[in-house]
């Protein structure tokens, strides 16, 4: 039996603030598109359910984001809703670090209200990933046993700051904490391409995650891909990406072993996030 395809990265469509440049540059993304239409049908998380099986995605992971000075707020709350009873739909909570009083705690509540996994947002929350006040953080999830994503590299939005985005910060974060699942979002996206790769080399908890790359791009970005594909995760960055099967459609055609392909399309997200 082939493993399923896992959608590792996907924002939902509502958010309880957007921001002025997150908003047109998602509108723009979604040109071809009626906005509002767009925005009402995948509100719904039945209709979005059939959207990615529509476009060949057996599980999406959703993200929940705390970022008001760059993108908006969608509130942990409302993605847990959204996924609630949608077996196919992954919640991941978002904390901020200047919003929580006591992130570890918080984090242990979100888990045991439904959440899979955890979303960090350095560039856009304004922190190195190695700053020792997210070490609480780093200890509870890893005492959880749940997945950390760590956004990497460039951000188009105001308010961003791309200094908090390279990932030779998170290996100081691999080494502290051993038995920690870490995801580098974007892979280091048009800065350091070359330091994500090498972090998933070196690191038995570090993985590379594709989101927002263009997949016939891949082996510009990692001419030796083939040797990290049992820690590399596709995730497409909906709604920032309308083309999703497109997407798959071209990591299938990459000069890639079928196995490797497998495991990026969702063999090896399986096994994080504990799916048969």
């Amino acid at each position: 039996m082939s493993a399923p395809v896992i959608d590792f990265h996907i924002h939902p469509i509502y958010y309880e603030q957007y921001n002025d440049s997150s908003l047109t540059w998602i509108k723009e993304m979604q040109a071809d598109v009626n906005w509002q239409d767009l925005y009402e049908r995948y509100s719904d998380p039945e209709q979005f359910v059939l959207y990615l099986q529509n476009n060949g995605v057996d599980y999406g992971v959703i993200l929940a984001e705390l970022t008001p000075v760059a993108t908006g707020i969608c509130s942990n709350e409302h993605v847990l809703q959204f996924c609630s009873g949608q077996d196919r739909l992954i919640p991941f909570a978002s904390v901020n670090p200047y919003m929580s009083t006591n992130s570890r705690a918080e984090l242990k509540r979100l888990v045991q209200a439904g959440f899979r996994g955890l979303k960090l947002y350095p560039t856009y929350q304004l922190f190195y990933p190695n700053d020792r006040m997210l070490y609480p953080l780093y200890a509870q999830a890893e005492e959880l046993q749940i997945p950390v994503m760590c956004h990497t590299g460039s951000s188009v939005f105001k308010g961003s700051r791309l200094k908090y985005g390279d990932p030779l910060y998170l290996d100081d974060v691999a080494v502290d904490f051993p038995d920690l699942p870490i995801l580098i979002v974007h892979s280091g996206r048009g800065f350091w391409y070359d330091r994500a790769f090498f972090l998933a080399r070196m690191h038995a908890n570090v993985y590379m995650e594709l989101a927002g790359l263009p997949p016939q791009k891949l082996m510009t970005y990692f001419p030796e891909l083939e040797r990290v594909a049992h820690k590399t995760i596709f995730g497409s960055d909906w709604p920032g990406l309308s083309a999703i099967k497109k997407n798959i459609d071209v990591i299938r055609n990459l000069p890639l072993s079928e196995v490797s392909k497998e495991k990026i399309l969702g063999g090896n997200a399986a096994k994080l996030l504990g799916l048969s």
